[in-house]
């Protein structure tokens, strides 16, 4: 996969955090505000460190049917990093030596992998792993007749479903991630609902993510879910479990859009202002590894964007060593503010 393209990319990526290092050296490094290891030591938080792994996350690729303002993996049509054969199955290796409770598939949109109908099925058949999660962006579902049939696929292999949806409005959901967006995305909502997903007498979970459209901070996770149940629901007949408010992180495109409308250094203010030591302790880090599509292990999905690979002598999946991880030093800077902020924020949603 190392094309000029890949090379392009990294070379992007590198610039990224040159640009972020720059940034964060300004404010926090000339002491305007604490740096996140100073935060935690104000509040007797000596380190992050890692508890017993629960949960395996997979990037499966870049490769998406949409490019959203607010992605922080990058991810587009024109991204052709996926994932191989071969770390797939050192991934499953993992799953059926270590006790992991959760794989949680994501993207760009996993469900265009090539193997990813394969990935689940063994999932199911050679693992003992209770729940597979998969983050679909919803419109991958209507995009093309070889998806039109995954929302069956999903049901049979019991797969939680997580989707973004940034509001219960076309307006704002378009604005963020594309013209037509908001509208594919309730056909595609009617459509799980249909196959008996989200409904109250079912098993079969549909979850919601909700990203702020600019530079704040997500509201109230339960006020906010109880909104998009009424809108939903009264307005097109959807029906869905949970809703997961996420900050959005100082990271690739998010950060571009903070750097171009001049807010960085007022949104990180407010990162820090809002830090919460309880979300802190609980941050997705302490019971969850990301998986890059190359096989390199990161603390979180975010290092993984900002190549800040797990600190151990053998990074990579092939290479798993559950000893050496669980004794680990958890890699943090700062934007692992925005995941202690207010409630705090994790895949899960809330976290405090």
């Amino acid at each position: 996969m190392a094309t000029k393209s890949l090379k392009a990319r990294k070379s992007a990526l590198s610039n990224t955090e040159k640009q972020l290092d720059v940034l964060s050296n300004s404010i926090f490094k000339a002491g305007v505000l604490p740096t996140f290891k100073q935060k935690l030591h104000a509040h007797q938080i000596e380190e992050i460190k890692p508890n017993v792994l629960q949960v395996l996350q997979i990037n499966m690729g870049y490769m998406c049917n949409q490019v959203c303002a607010h992605c922080h993996v990058d991810a587009g049509p024109d991204r052709k990093e996926m994932m191989s054969r071969q770390t797939l199955q050192q991934c499953l290796t993992v799953m059926q030596t270590e006790k992991i409770e959760t794989v949680d598939l994501t993207g760009g949109a996993p469900e265009m992998h090539p193997d990813f109908r394969w990935f689940i099925q063994e999932i199911r058949t050679q693992t003992s792993v209770q729940e597979i999660i998969v983050r679909s962006n919803l419109t991958i579902l209507l995009a093309n007749k070889k998806y039109y049939d995954l929302p069956d696929f999903f049901a049979e292999h019991r797969v939680h479903i997580v989707s973004s949806l940034p509001f219960y409005k076309r307006n704002k959901t378009d604005r963020q991630r594309g013209s037509g967006v908001f509208d594919t995305s309730i056909k595609a909502l009617q459509k799980l609902n249909a196959t008996g997903y989200g409904k109250p007498d079912s098993s079969l979970i549909l979850d919601l993510v909700y990203n702020p459209s600019g530079a704040f901070l997500p509201g109230d996770q339960k006020a906010l879910e109880e909104d998009f149940k009424k809108a939903l629901l009264n307005d097109f007949g959807i029906e869905f479990n949970q809703l997961f408010a996420l900050a959005n992180l100082p990271i690739s495109r998010f950060l571009d859009y903070l750097i171009a409308s001049e807010n960085f250094e007022e949104y990180m203010t407010a990162l820090v202002e809002a830090f919460n030591p309880v979300a802190a302790k609980n941050v997705m880090c302490t019971n969850t590894l990301s998986v890059s599509w190359e096989g390199y292990l990161f603390d979180c999905d975010f290092n993984q964007m900002l190549d800040l690979k797990v600190d151990t002598a053998h990074p990579h999946i092939s290479q798993f060593n559950s000893q050496l991880l669980q004794k680990r030093k958890i890699q943090i800077s700062q934007h692992c503010y925005g995941c202690t902020a207010g409630a705090g924020s994790s895949c899960q949603g809330s976290i405090a």
